[in-house]
This record gives C-alpha cells, structure tokens and sequence, in this order.
C-alpha cells in the first residue's frame, strides 16, 4: 500500500532545518511512501527542487500562508490560523489526500485543531496522546500523557483499547498486555475512578492483568492512565533520564583515572545510551480520531523526527482508525458520554 504523509515543515524548535532532511532521509529509506511538505513555499522550494531528480513526484509542496507559534494560545490557533502549516496537514487527511499527518508544533493546537477537523471515531469521547517509554524489557505504550487531566472510568477503558490498538498495529501484537497506573497492585488501591476503571477493563476482553507500579518493569504492553498523572510521569522521567546522562558524564570526567575508565567503558555507555535514546521513542499518536496524528517532540533532531515519520507510515499501512473503530465496537458497544 503506498502511503503519503502530510508533514507540517514549519513546526518544532527547528522548522524546516530539521523536517526537510528527516523526510528526505525517510523516503530514500522507504520507497513506498510519498510526502506534502506544507509550509512556506519560498523556504521550501529551494531544498526540494535541489532533489526534484531523485524524488521525482514523490515530494510536493503545499503552501500554508501561516505558523502557529509553539507558545501560542489554543484558541488562537484554531479560530485565527486557517491556514496555518498545522490546520493544513490535518485538512489534507480528512480530504484524502494523506493517510496520515506529522508534526513537531505545539501540542495543545494540534489536538485542538485534529479533533475539530478529523473528529473522533465512534464510541470515542476524547482523544488521547499516546507514547513509548523504554523499560527493562524493552518498551511499553503509555496513555494519556496529557491531553485530558479529568478522566471518567469509562474514558480509562476506551484509553485501554486504543493503546492495545496502536500496539496491534504497531508491534504486531495479537493480544498486547494492558496494565492500570495505580498506587499500589492491589484492586482496592486507588480511588473511585481508577478503581471503577479496573473493573471496566477487567469485564472487556483485552489482556488487562490488573494494577501496575512500576512502569519500567516492562511487565505490560500498554498502561493506561489519566493525561495529569501520565504528564506527570513523563516530565519526571525525562528528567531523570537527562539527571543520569549529566551524572555520568561528570563523573567519567572528574580526573585522569576516570577518564581513562570511561575509554575502557564506551562500548557500554555507547550501547547504554543507544538502548535509551529518546529520539528512538519520538512520535505521540493522538489516538481515538478519524485519521492518523503523530506529534513529533518540539525539540527533536533529525533522527527523531524521522522516527516519528516511519510511526506514522506504519500506523496508515495498519489502518489505525479502523482498528480501534473495530476494537470499539466489538470490546465496549456501550453509548457514548458527554463530555
């Protein structure tokens, strides 16, 4: 199945500095896949027509007039900003056009903008962002990481469907195990949305094995969780991963004997620190709409941009939205709430 990825250029720290290269990289790796490359004609033209030879119509260039700042305030970018590099990536999907749009711009805009222009699946109240963290078993998928602070059980279960969805998809997972974000393992932990939540995912048929603590165990393939406390963990964790890679690095470069250890220790520190990369992690999927969204980090390189990209092009093969239309149907036929 071709594939063609909307990618919002002018998005991130970076722009096009970054996104440009990334989807070059990833379509000379991938030659199934074309690109819209949305933004400011006349800061794009110049790179792609340098490429026109080996890309041929694989590549084109839609212009958006206008950026949506990475500080600017949600309802300006949905009400003021119609053809802002974010608003036309998601247009492009709902079109047809693309089978999925990628960008690095601000978070809040372009959820804001996704749902209003894609809209969510049936059964579907509120789309989640969904990530990977690292662990000691390899990787798991945690949702919501802070798109809705105020969670309702049932807003947990459909939360748990969606992410095994993804990891079906993603990781070829028949039946991708489920694990609640809970104080303790204990099904009287927590309180009455978490508790209630547990129930509702225990009633489904998803592989859900109960509460967990410990995220980075790798016991489980997806965790669910409510957007206040999944931000939460996010943020901490990336602090903690940047708090160790600062301590190393001191400590290696204290005197002549540490550094002459850290010589004798680099193949492990190189391995240590491919294993937990956070640029290998990039690309959050704003899951539960009608089309494919993947939120690339602001400050992302052009290694993470790409892998951004490639989870975006293997989400479309998968048929995301019709998988966790499927799985909604199928695992929770309840109504809809109201938010």
């Amino acid at each position: 199945m071709a594939i063609t990825l909307a990618v919002d250029c002018m998005g991130g720290d970076h722009g096009p500095s970054v996104t440009l290269p990334a989807v070059f990289d990833f379509l000379r790796h991938d030659s199934d896949c074309a690109a819209i490359l949305v933004g400011r004609e006349d800061a794009l033209r110049p790179q792609v027509e340098k490429l026109a030879a080996e890309f041929g119509d694989r590549v084109r260039i839609r212009h958006a007039s206008e950026v949506v700042g990475m500080d600017e305030p949600v309802a300006s970018a949905l009400r003021n900003k119609k053809d802002s590099s974010m608003r036309v990536v998601a247009d492009l999907v709902k079109e047809g056009e693309a089978n999925a749009a990628v960008s690095a711009g601000n978070t809040g805009a372009l959820m804001a903008i996704s749902r209003f222009v894609l809209k969510t699946l049936p059964g579907i109240d509120r789309p989640a962002i969904c990530s990977i963290l690292p662990t000691r078993r390899g990787s798991t998928y945690v949702l919501d990481l802070g798109a809705n602070v105020d969670c309702s059980p049932e807003h947990l279960l459909q939360f748990g469907i969606m992410g095994s969805s993804l990891v079906s998809a993603l990781e070829h997972k028949e039946q991708p195990i489920v694990g609640l974000l809970n104080i303790g393992e204990e099904d009287i932990k927590g309180n009455d949305v978490v508790k209630r939540a547990g129930e509702l995912l225990r009633e489904s048929d998803l592989n859900f094995v109960g509460n967990i603590e410990d995220i980075y165990k790798g016991a489980t393939d997806v965790v669910v969780c409510d957007g206040f406390v999944g931000n939460a963990v996010l943020k901490a964790s990336e602090g903690l991963a940047q708090m160790i890679g600062g301590g190393l690095k001191e400590e290696f470069s204290r005197n002549l004997f540490t550094k002459l250890a850290a010589l004798v220790a680099l193949p492990v520190l190189k391995s240590f620190r491919r294993r937990f990369d956070h640029r290998r992690y990039n690309g959050a999927s704003l899951l539960g709409l009608k089309g494919i969204v993947v939120k690339s980090h602001g400050s992302a390189d052009q290694l993470a941009f790409l892998c951004a990209l490639e989870r975006a092009a293997e989400a479309a093969r998968q048929r995301l939205p019709e998988m966790i239309a499927a799985r909604m149907a199928a695992v929770a036929p309840t109504p809809t709430l109201c938010d």
